[in-house]
């Protein structure tokens, strides 16, 4: 499941930050128009789409934080499988097809059969519409912070800043390692393994 969150993150789009003019509130309790806006970057808006659509701003907000979620939930998973950690027993029974027996790298998807794959797409449209709905966009789906309700409007800014901080470098982490797999033909495992950091030459570097 883990290949195919990694798989559909192709199309995730830039995040930016907004600019704290005006304010926003959520169910979070906390200006949404403050968060992301950190250093050193600051407020990133290249295309102007602050200024230009503000009315769209909470919609983008909340992809950006849900492509965030999903890229560091893949960038976890690709590291695990990379270092060849998987479940034990059949992904499926009747192809006679363990965990064990699936590719690690973007090709692993390949591997999947389609019923499978069709489980994992039944999935997403499941939390997607009921369990945590999109057009729910301020991604508070009420289980908390490892189940703990932070209280503390500053705290909670705080690590809302870091969990939209952290799905960035996601987002760019496993677009960037697919890319590179792509380019070079080898894996995360492989290319570690090999001392083969350059996607752009033959050298270790």
């Amino acid at each position: 499941m883990k290949l195919a969150i990694a798989a559909l993150l192709v199309g995730s789009a830039a995040a930016f930050s907004p600019a704290s003019s005006g304010r926003t509130s959520t169910a979070l309790n906390v200006n949404e128009l403050e968060l992301g806006a950190t250093a050193p970057l600051g407020v990133y808006d290249p295309l102007g789409w602050l200024d230009g659509e503000p009315e769209n701003f909470e919609r983008r907000r909340a992809v950006e934080r849900k492509h965030g979620r999903v890229a560091m939930a893949a960038m976890v998973g690709c590291i695990v499988h990379n270092n060849h950690i998987t479940f034990d027993g059949y992904l499926s029974p009747s192809a006679n097809l363990k965990f064990s027996d699936i590719p690690t790298g973007v090709d692993g998807i390949r591997a999947i059969p389609p019923a499978g794959l069709l489980q994992i797409l039944f999935f997403f449209a499941l939390v997607e519409l009921a369990w945590m709905p999109a057009s729910q966009y301020d991604g508070d789906y009420g289980v908390g912070w490892f189940g703990d309700n932070i209280a503390d409007p500053e705290e909670k800014a705080r690590k809302l800043n870091v969990e939209l901080n952290n799905g960035r470098a996601a987002m760019m982490g496993i677009l960037g390692n697919m890319v590179t797999e792509c380019i070079t033909g080898q894996t995360m495992y492989e290319q570690y393994a090999a001392g083969h950091f350059s996607p752009f030459g033959d050298g270790t570097f």
